[in-house]
């Protein structure tokens, strides 16, 4: 059996990457010109927070989260940018019953202190009063997994062709899998574009160990940790699918948000801005889908990092073996 993947964004990486460990034939096409051109993955924060997630997503997100979570582990743990440090969620005074309704909606944290907070986040001393801590969830750099991923299989001797766009219909004796996202929106009912913008700070004045959710109630922000003193600062969420760069309300509430974590960030170098379109359908979870030797996988939304995984599995699953019921991807969906 020989199976082609489209898109060499995260969801292609890891569904070859899946195929490829169980003895398929695998081969990709990506349109970009090399690891992470043109791709949203490229930009994501690489949060492995599925107990936070579940504050404003189904119970699938958390379910299926939590086994990308081990995934993602199972290969990064050693070799690559992976962090299993945990998530605190804090939020300034004024907006104390946002830190309260986050609690409400989420589970498997425990509530800190400004003692306790100082002691994990030596940075924060001071600063927040109370806060949430999240100990079992963790976080990667997006663009150093991508490349982990794409020279493993490499390795392994799987073919990837960048700069190449292809139409999934051109191949009509194998197996072909879509994951080429909003580029196929219209493949898809019901599918739509969520734009997200996101900065890339650095500063020397300033460490954390894990990523910081700050609640508030127009803009949360997240900001999350790599090397260098690099800070990745996201994300928004405009129902909109527009391309073109960071708008100047999205800079100032970014940055914004930045400073109200620590002041330091008002002198820190704005290194990167970046912006994409995340393909979502209205009840925000992911698809899979088959017509004839064409399957397709979309509408990751905000999740790539977090449920690529599974869904690499289930799918892998579905094109091996015809009695998998595809149903049971969404055993979640309604609670």
């Amino acid at each position: 059996m020989k199976v082609i993947v489209i898109g060499a964004g995260v969801m292609g990486l890891t569904l070859a990457t899946e195929l490829d460990n169980r003895g398929v034939l695998v081969e990709i096409y990506e349109r970009g010109c090399s690891v992470g051109d043109k791709a949203c993955s490229w930009l994501a924060g690489g949060m492995l927070a599925p107990w936070c997630e579940r504050e404003n997503a189904p119970l699938a997100v958390q379910q299926y989260g939590k086994k990308s979570y081990q995934w993602w582990r199972n290969y990064l743990q050693k070799e690559g940018d992976l962090y299993a440090n945990g998530t605190l969620v804090i939020a300034q005074s004024r907006d104390r019953q946002e830190l309260l309704r986050f609690s409400r909606r989420t589970e498997n944290f425990e509530w800190l202190d400004g003692e306790a907070l100082r002691d994990l986040e030596p940075d924060l001393a001071d600063r927040f009063s109370r806060s949430l801590y999240f100990a079992d969830e963790g976080h990667l750099n997006p663009r150093t997994s991508l490349q982990f991923l794409v020279e493993r299989l490499q390795k392994k001797g799987v073919a990837i062709h960048f700069n190449s766009m292809v139409d999934p219909k051109s191949f009509s004796q194998d197996i072909v899998v879509d994951c080429r996202g909003i580029k196929s929106k219209e493949d898809w009912n019901g599918i739509r574009g969520v734009r997200g913008e996101m900065l890339i700070i650095k500063t020397e004045e300033v460490t954390f160990q894990r990523p910081i959710r700050l609640l508030h109630p127009r803009f949360p922000l997240y900001l999350v940790p790599r090397k260098e003193g690099q800070f990745m600062v996201g994300a928004t969420m405009i129902e909109s699918e527009k391309r073109h760069s960071v708008t100047v309300r999205s800079m100032l509430e970014l940055l914004g948000s930045a400073y109200a974590i620590h002041p330091a960030f008002a002198e820190a170098e704005i290194v990167e801005t970046g912006c994409d379109v995340r393909p979502a359908f209205p009840d925000n979870l992911p698809r899979i889908k088959q017509e004839k030797n064409i399957w397709s996988i979309n509408g990751l939304y905000r999740h790539g990092f977090l449920l690529a995984p599974i869904m690499a599995e289930k799918a892998a699953n579905a094109i091996l073996d015809q009695n998998y019921k595809l149903e049971q991807l969404y055993e979640y969906s309604c609670k």
